[in-house]
């Protein structure tokens, strides 16, 4: 019985090894923006296929003027949650200005 566990334990180790990507999928680099009245923030080495609510936008105030400084594409959504029908695609070393205003993004 205590054989039995014994290698039932090592396959679902070595099973999990496996299924677990040797890589995170995250960009590499500052994803870049500001809030308020023009406070800088950002994002660092950001996961890819997630969506990010960027921090310090409001529903009232948005982000604004971003940059996007990593090695992947960029989606921003004027909406929270990566909604919408307003959205701007940045390719990587983009910097967009004051004008646009974004809430979300998500990283390919």
């Amino acid at each position: 019985m205590r054989l039995r566990n014994t290698v039932l334990a090592a396959a679902s180790a070595i099973a999990l090894v496996l299924a677990v990507p040797t890589s995170a999928g995250a960009a590499t680099g500052d994803f870049l923006y500001k809030v308020g009245p023009g406070v800088p923030a950002g994002i660092a080495d950001p996961v890819s296929g997630e969506c990010v609510n960027l921090l310090g936008a409001t529903e009232k105030d948005p982000a604004f003027a971003p940059e996007n400084f990593t090695t992947s594409t960029a989606t921003v959504f004027l909406d929270f949650d990566c909604n919408g029908d307003v959205f701007r695609v940045m390719n990587p070393g983009t910097k967009l200005g004051n004008r646009l205003k974004l809430r979300s993004v998500v990283f390919s």
